[in-house]
């Protein structure tokens, strides 16, 4: 497959949203590297080591419609810094991504584990992914602070929706925790097949729709997890698919945009303080009884 190159120098406070909305627009891969061209790749969890001048680098398969990724980068983001398109050299992209994704822990009992890995511990609720290139893995802070709100919590019988699957990590985090009814929904055709393809990997069962076609059901939680600017405008679509004192999880949000997002909610929920983790925020709601 021929690949192109999407090459941003970007401020250092733009780069992680960037770097989302890039992944939202079918980036199969995104990199930071500084000045002198010295990469990081995806970091640990608790880092995020950016340089004052960050070139933001996204992989796009070279048959990728560049007008439509930029008009959705301009919707998520406003006015975009200056960037270039290369082509690049052929290499296994996904070998070398299978080789720096290692098992990693969430809460007290769940695991996230590469389907190529053993589980670490075998008692635990182990996740078996296989996102492929462009879906989630766990390691950025907006899905391990969902993962970790799934850890403690019993959701054990719940009908759950995951706005915005890709993968589908958060959808079968609750089936495995014991959601007696789970629905991924995302605009993507690609994210709802990566979801039905890891739901069978871990023997759950998630039905998967694009957002015209969800099905008039009342959840009790509602996971979505994109970015601010969707869940600004999705808020009384989230809020129609809650029961009364159903629960709304939001994450994706940057800190400083915490505040715009809540207010969007507050009419129709009752509103938690935010939780913080490396400048991303989740937001937790409940749905005001009827």
């Amino acid at each position: 497959m021929a690949w192109v190159q999407l090459i941003f120098t970007s401020e250092a406070r733009h780069a992680e949203p960037l770097s989302e909305a890039l992944s939202e627009a079918g980036a199969a891969a995104v990199t930071f590297e500084d000045q002198a061209d010295e990469p990081i790749f995806e970091p640990a969890l608790g880092e995020t080591p950016l340089w004052d001048s960050t070139r933001v680098i996204a992989l796009f398969d070279a048959d990728s419609d560049f007008k439509q990724v930029e008009s959705q980068l301009q919707q998520a983001l406003g006015a975009l810094p200056a960037y270039k398109l290369e082509a690049v050299e052929d290499k296994d992209w996904e070998r070398a991504w299978m080789d720096s994704f290692e098992p990693m822990a969430f809460g007290k009992r769940l695991w996230i584990v590469p389907s190529w890995h053993q589980p670490p511990a075998p008692d635990a609720v182990n996740i078996l992914l296989d996102p492929g290139l462009a879906f989630g893995t766990g390691t950025h802070p907006t899905t391990a602070l969902c993962l970790n709100w799934l850890d403690r919590s019993d959701i054990a019988g719940q009908t759950v929706i995951d706005y915005g699957c890709g993968s589908g990590i958060l959808a079968i985090a609750a089936a495995l925790l014991g959601a007696e009814r789970v629905i991924g929904v995302d605009n993507d055709p690609q994210a709802l097949q990566a979801t039905r393809d890891n739901a069978a990997r871990n023997g759950v069962e998630i039905d998967t729709y694009l957002p015209a076609d969800c099905p008039d059901v009342t959840a009790d939680l509602v996971l979505a997890n994109i970015l601010a600017g969707p869940l600004c405008e999705l808020s009384p679509t989230l809020g129609s698919l809650l029961k009364p004192q159903g629960t709304v999880i939001l994450s994706g949000i940057l800190q400083t945009q915490a505040e715009k997002v809540s207010q969007h909610y507050q009419s129709a929920f009752a509103m938690q303080p935010p939780i913080i983790r490396d400048e991303w925020v989740r937001l937790e709601g409940v749905h005001h009884a009827a």
